[in-house]
């Protein structure tokens, strides 16, 4: 997992990101399988990563 490679938490990477700790929770699980596309920005933006590397 990149977060993990990374060697952050899901609260670091949510605040990183900018996002809701529960959104990170929830992508990690499978339960939320269609964030929005600026969610996934904020994400691969605080991993250091493109959108696309995060999505494969």
């Amino acid at each position: 997992m990149m977060r993990e490679a990374k060697g952050l938490s899901q609260e670091k990477l949510a605040r990183l990101a900018d996002v809701a700790n529960n959104t990170i929770i929830k992508i990690e699980a499978g339960k939320n399988q269609n964030p929005t596309l600026d969610t996934l920005k904020k994400i691969a933006r605080a991993l250091d990563v493109s959108v696309d590397d995060l999505i494969k």
